[in-house]
């Protein structure tokens, strides 16, 4: 009876090996830049970072890194750095390296693009094959066509970035003082140095892409008036307004959005606070809200020379126990590091207050559990187990909404459902109006900047396909390149992660641009990239010239070669259709078959090295997306 379940490699299958690849809403090919790393050719590795990311610098410092968590070296101890490898290259390559800025990143992209052929240019995605075919004519750019773009988030400034490379002429409309939303005024400086956004912003406009600031669209500006004036307009507005809860004393004088205190921090416009601070939240916005009021309280008692203010208490409230924090685990850690008092399984009940209406303190009782059994968010309390911590400002971080009030459905055309959402198709940004786009959060709820960015690149394809009548598609190339001489660095399966430099918690806390995490230097850098297990590199077996010796099953370190007869073989996933083809009529009792565990192959060519008959080859797979017109 069949007990081995395999399936037969085809061009998916090699994709989905490629783990990191896979997890990334732009498919960045980490494999590829990381490899690059590791042979020194760190100006391929940043080509390769930047192909689908035109925020590759932020990334490198913020990004939530899915990759990371899909990364097959984690099945082996622990994940390659591939965010920290970022970083890497793009200060040695990206605009905040460059001493003429975003302009000259553009000429070094587009000279590259010429430079580049598919040979040598494998994993550099989506950006040089889009500006060769651009500059050939194989996508032709648009003329006299605009868009406006309200917010100035990574949805819009991808958006922004794609579409000016397509030819359209594009303004951002930004309330603001300043560009880059959330990234700007929600993420606090020690995680994302400012002179790297300006890098960022630097390049899309040198693109030629226009922003307006301190633009209000429905005070400064109408809708109305953005589609008058353009031919498309996309709502990326993301969501910078803090959620409430309702509780009693939720009003107070003294209570205030973490995103809010965040934004005002950025623009040095934050109140001083009291002594005695409560943040309320869990996850990552709560942690910089928590850990921003411990700097600026630091600054604070600088500023005034009330010493006594140094020891201001921090306390985060979550309703989450420590194992289900959605906060990413180095921000509990360096939280905790930095002073930050955590209080996990609490729920708020009631923000108490004194005579004036100020906030002297706020009520929690035990949270039991947050989820039902369907995973359903269905907290669960014992209002029996109270506690009160004393406080005067209280900070909610529970989540973060968008403002779309400047939207009349009626007179706008557009469809907003039940719970005040814009309705519109999640995957292309369309709405019930064919000239406005919605992008990043709003189309699809809170998720990671990736996904903005991700979001941002689709809908420039939309709106160029709604304009021009062309759809731009992605014909895939796909190559498997025989590799004799295939080598590894030695012990490269026994290297430890190299950690990241991180600055002593009582200088971070000292001001709010004291960077936590540190770089890589080239050595680090380099043997880090060594872990990657190059999982686009596969072994290649040859049943003509097998001979059935076991020699690659007995070497094999990680044990994922087995010899089973092909009775025992799964016929799903067209093995069954293979055997067929392969063998007939004939028994299958009386063959046998070599199967691999792709998840524990370490790559390292031992079974090749061992094969007396030459029968495993190690091989590279790669693809390449080629944009193409087919209307053009």
């Amino acid at each position: 009876m069949a007990d081995v379940c395999a399936s037969v490699p085809d061009r998916e299958y090699w994709k989905s090996q490629i783990k990191c690849q896979a997890a990334c809403p732009v498919h960045t090919d980490a494999r590829g830049y990381v490899r690059a790393i590791a042979e020194g050719d760190d100006e391929r590795a940043y080509l390769i970072a930047r192909g689908p990311n035109p925020l590759a610098s932020i990334c490198g410092r913020v990004c939530a890194a899915p990759c990371e968590s899909a990364c097959r070296r984690g099945d082996l101890d622990r994940p390659v750095s591939i965010r920290a490898l970022k970083r890497f290259v793009c200060e040695r390559f990206g605009p905040e390296a460059r001493p003429d800025g975003g302009r000259g990143l553009i000429d070094f992209l587009k000279e590259a693009a010429s430079r580049h052929g598919h040979a040598d240019a494998q994993g550099t995605e989506e950006l040089l094959p889009l500006l060769r075919a651009t500059m050939r004519g194989d996508i032709p750019l648009v003329s006299n066509q605009s868009v406006g773009i309200i917010g100035s988030g990574p949805a819009g400034l991808a958006a922004a970035h794609d579409l000016a490379l397509l030819g359209f002429s594009v303004t951002i409309y930004e309330m603001e003082p300043v560009l880059a939303g959330m990234l700007a005024l929600g993420i606090p400086q020690y995680r994302l140095p400012r002179e790297v956004i300006r890098a960022e912003v630097e390049v899309i406009e040198a693109l030629g892409v226009r922003a307006v600031t301190n633009c209000q669209v429905g005070r400064d500006v109408s809708l109305a008036e953005l589609r008058d004036r353009h031919d498309a307009v996309v709502i990326a507005v993301g969501a910078k307004r803090s959620r409430s809860i309702p509780i009693p004393g939720v009003d107070a004088e003294g209570v205030l959005g973490g995103v809010e205190f965040l934004r005002d921090v950025s623009l040095g416009e934050a109140d001083t606070l009291g002594g005695e601070i409560v943040v309320i939240g869990g996850g990552n916005v709560a942690f910089d809200v928590g850990r921003s009021v411990l700097r600026q309280t630091s600054i604070d008692a600088a500023r005034t020379a009330l010493r006594e203010r140094v020891g201001a208490s921090v306390h985060l409230c979550s309703l989450e126990s420590l194992d289900d924090m959605p906060a990413d685990d180095v921000e509990i850690i360096e939280g905790d590091e930095e002073g930050i008092h955590r209080h996990n399984s609490l729920g708020p009940l009631e923000i108490t207050t004194d005579e004036q209406g100020r906030v002297t303190g706020v009520v929690f009782r035990a949270c039991l559990r947050v989820f039902d059994e369907n995973g359903r968010f269905a907290p669960e309390y014992d209002d029996d187990a109270r506690t009160t911590i004393p406080c005067d400002t209280v900070l909610l971080a529970i989540g973060q909404a968008a403002d779309i009030s400047f939207i009349d459905a009626e007179r706008d055309g557009l469809e907003i459902d039940a719970r005040g959402l814009l309705v519109c198709d999640p995957e292309t940004g369309r709405t019930s109006a064919a000239d406005v786009f919605v992008s990043g959060d709003l189309a699809y709820g809170p998720k990671l900047l990736i996904h903005a960015v991700a979001s941002g690149k689709q809908i420039a394809r939309e709106i160029y396909a709604s304009v021009t009548g062309r759809q731009i598609r992605f014909e895939e190339v796909e190559l498997h390149l025989a590799l004799p001489d295939y080598r590894r660095e030695p012990g490269y399966e026994r290297v430890g992660r190299i950690p990241l430099p991180v600055l002593d918690a009582a200088e971070r806390v000292r001001s709010h641009d004291a960077q936590v995490e540190g770089g890589y230097n080239d050595q680090e850098a380099r043997r880090e990239a060594s872990r990657c297990l190059d999982c686009g590199v596969n072994t290649i077996f040859d049943g003509n010239r097998c001979i059935l010796c076991g020699g690659c099953v007995d070497v094999c370190p990680s044990e994922c070669l087995r010899i089973v007869s092909t009775s025992r073989l799964s016929s799903s996933n067209g093995v069954g259709m293979l055997l067929d083809r392969l063998l007939g009529r004939r028994p299958h009792t009386e063959n046998s078959a070599i199967v691999k565990d792709e998840t524990i192959c370490i790559r390292c060519a031992l079974c090749a090295e061992r094969c007396p008959t030459g029968a495993i080859t190690m091989e590279r797979f790669t693809f390449e997306e080629i944009p193409q017109c087919p209307n053009a």
